[in-house]
């Protein structure tokens, strides 16, 4: 319990999200008057269960560009099929030019993957991954790419299930 200056119990909330800032760009409007600056941030929220999402925000300050993108990248959860603490399969995501490859790993590989691959992946709860990004290493592209292939998982019980098939046979 915190107490604010007017001598009311104020309960804080803990948020089951964590963010991260993967990148901050300032950019320019040129207008008659001369340029005006602001700042875009792309972040990107999971709770390291499962569920990872991405937002880009503008503002005219650092800190208001990332809270925008905080919460754009809760709007924009996806839920990420686990085997354990890795995928179930190898996948391919792609974005533009970037082309992000990921497999499955045995247990106590650890997260072998560059940059902004890497804070998606550790967010959506992965522990054991290899990856390889190819063609563009732009922040922004990698890590759509990435989000782009995280959709594309499914388990062995979904797969069954959209045969019409029991999990044994597949």
């Amino acid at each position: 319990m915190a107490r604010n200056d007017k001598n009311v119990n104020v309960e804080k909330v803990k948020d089951e999200f964590e963010k991260k800032t993967v990148s901050i760009n300032r950019v320019t409007k040129v207008v008659k008057g001369g340029r005006k600056m602001k700042f875009s941030a792309l972040v990107v929220t999971g709770d390291k269960k499962g569920r990872v999402g991405i937002g880009m925000a503008k503002g005219a300050e650092v800190s208001i560009a990332i809270d925008r993108a905080g919460t754009a990248a809760k709007h924009n959860l996806i839920n990420v099929t686990l085997n354990g603490d890795t995928i179930p399969h190898e996948v391919i995501g792609v974005f533009e030019k970037t082309k992000v490859i990921m497999l499955p790993a045995k247990e106590g590989t650890g997260v072998i993957a560059g940059g902004s691959v890497r804070d998606v992946v550790e967010l959506a709860g992965i522990k054991n991954i290899t990856t390889k990004l190819y063609g563009s290493n732009n922040p922004v592209n990698s890590v759509k790419a990435t989000i782009e292939g995280l959709k594309q998982l499914r388990s062995r019980e979904e797969i069954a299930a959209m045969r019409g098939k029991k999990p044994e046979e597949i």
